[in-house]
């Protein structure tokens, strides 16, 4: 795989000379281009052999394009916040906008390179990074991003004679780093863990670069060429690529009989009992998010439903039981036009709550599958993968300790109507009642189609559904709460068991 980068690629310095000028002002133009038009975000992933020019590289690329649109990032050790978060966290929140550029280093390939290569973890382990990096470079490329993968590369024999020429060089030696003596010393483990992870990971859609970094004419040569003909491969195509979906088509149900015809909406609680009742949930929360057990964890409560279903109020008795500081709540609306520049789950990524925090989404990510795809503001094939964005996503948030909590609130058609007529005639209460909300129950069997499938694909073993009957404020804000207990209790009980295991 690493033959063609180890056979002394080499370019002249007049050569070199007169070709930097045309390639310079032709990266500058589609890099101004993509900007105009915001078309796509430009990743570029560096990876490789210490000392085969990444670096060297990219300073050469601030200098022949303009700076102020590429942005650089490392990613070196975890940080506190970031060890507190989902590990996909650190680069989620580090993505760049359409139109803009962002460079790499220390990427997801460099830490489950180093994790394998100084024996961390298994092939096992390995192979789940790996894939975990296919998924979400596919999820990048099917929201419109233009990826770069570069592997510098250097051969054992280049990589020694290189140290030996450097440390013997008072002038230079300071460019050999720690990194550097000690990848020498792991140099195969490295690279064939290396070609390992580029094997299973160079697709169409985001393909790996080899470049042999020993001549730096040549390497950057190679690295401006290879860029300038993907952006302009993007400039010149007439429309966004054509995303083809996987998923079956949905099935009609030939019986009529849907989930949530299922429902019995007519449960209810008496005032005193719902009292009662409250007072004992929401003292149980408080004990529970105290509980010292918490801290290996985050909690995420999603709350869904109809229009006028009883979402807020349901999340103020919830709120209600916490210190202020313990939770944050995430209202969820229309992008903004940064949002719309990002992944789609982007803007829920960043609302990530740290171990021992709570966060509520009024709204969620799945707004995906449910008023976008009904009211048209995705692609069919857009809204058909989410269902698997989602289930990784939350299973990435169930991997780090993450408490998926996920309500749908269900009333009938009929209670919506009269709490629509209630909000227009109570003058405190008119801000809830909008034109939007009319036009919504015009589409009220497209919605309830949509919250079938939504459940049938989304409710898993990781992050199930709780459909709760809403026709009865009351039975709904005790049963939200109760959900969240059982889940937390759930959750405590399974790290006890195994703290006990490892124990023995």
């Amino acid at each position: 795989m690493f033959e063609s980068a180890e056979i002394g690629h080499f370019i002249d310095k007049e050569t070199y000379d007169q070709e930097v000028p045309a390639l310079r002002e032709a990266l500058l133009e589609a890099q101004y281009d993509l900007q105009q038009q915001k078309r796509c975000a430009v990743i570029v992933l560096i990876n490789g052999i210490e000392g085969a020019g990444k670096g060297e590289t990219v300073k050469l690329l601030n200098e022949w394009m303009d700076p102020r649109r590429i942005e650089v990032r490392t990613f070196d050790r975890q940080t506190d916040e970031e060890l507190a978060h989902p590990p996909a966290w650190r680069y989620w929140r580090q993505l760049p906008a359409k139109g803009r550029m962002g460079v790499f280093f220390g990427n997801w390939y460099s830490q489950m390179l180093q994790g394998r290569v100084h024996g961390v973890f298994k092939n096992a382990v390995l192979d789940q990074a790996i894939n975990g990096a296919e998924r979400l470079e596919k999820m990048l490329s099917d929201e419109g991003a233009l990826i770069f993968k570069f592997w510098f590369h250097l051969s054992k024999k280049q990589m020694k004679a290189r140290l030996n020429a450097l440390k013997d060089d008072p002038l230079h030696s300071w460019r050999i780093s720690p990194l550097d003596w000690q990848q020498s010393q792991t140099y195969d483990k490295f690279v064939r863990y290396g070609e390992r992870v580029i094997r299973r990971t160079s697709r169409d859609y985001a393909p790996w670069n080899i470049v042999e970094g020993v001549d730096p004419h040549y390497r950057s040569l190679t690295v401006g060429k290879i860029l300038l003909e993907g952006m302009q491969a993007v400039l010149n195509s007439p429309k966004p690529r054509a995303r083809a979906s996987n998923f079956p088509p949905l099935p009609d149900i030939v019986d009529g009989l849907s989930l949530l015809d299922c429902l019995d909406l007519n449960k209810q609680l008496e005032k005193d009992d719902y009292q009662e009742q409250l007072i004992t949930e929401q003292a149980r929360l408080s004990g529970l998010m105290r509980d010292k057990r918490m801290r290996r964890h985050a909690l995420i409560t999603v709350f869904e439903g109809n229009d006028a279903a009883g979402k807020g109020g349901s999340i103020r008795r919830v709120a209600a039981a916490l210190d202020p500081r313990q939770y944050n709540i995430v209202p969820i609306a229309a992008p903004s036009e940064d949002e719309r520049a990002q992944p789609y789950l982007w803007r829920f990524w960043r609302q990530i709550p740290a171990r021992g925090k709570f966060t509520i989404f009024d709204r969620s990510w799945y707004g995906r599958v449910l008023v976008e795809r009904v009211e048209g503001f995705c692609t069919q094939a857009d809204w058909m993968r989410a269902y698997g964005e989602i289930n990784d996503f939350e299973e990435q948030l169930r991997d780090a300790g993450v408490i998926v909590v996920k309500f749908w609130l269900a009333i009938d058609k009929q209670t919506q109507l009269e709490r629509f007529q209630a909000r227009e005639e109570i003058p405190f209460k008119r801000f809830k009642i909008t034109e939007e909300d009319w036009r919504n129950r015009e589409k009220w069997d497209l919605y309830r189609s949509a919250v079938c499938d939504m459940v049938d694909r989304t409710s898993t073993e990781i992050a199930p559904w709780t459909l709760v009957e809403a026709n009865d404020k009351r039975w709904a804000r005790v049963k939200v709460l109760r959900t969240i207990n059982e889940a937390l209790e759930a959750a405590f009980e399974k790290q006890d068991k195994r703290n006990k295991k490892s124990k023995k």
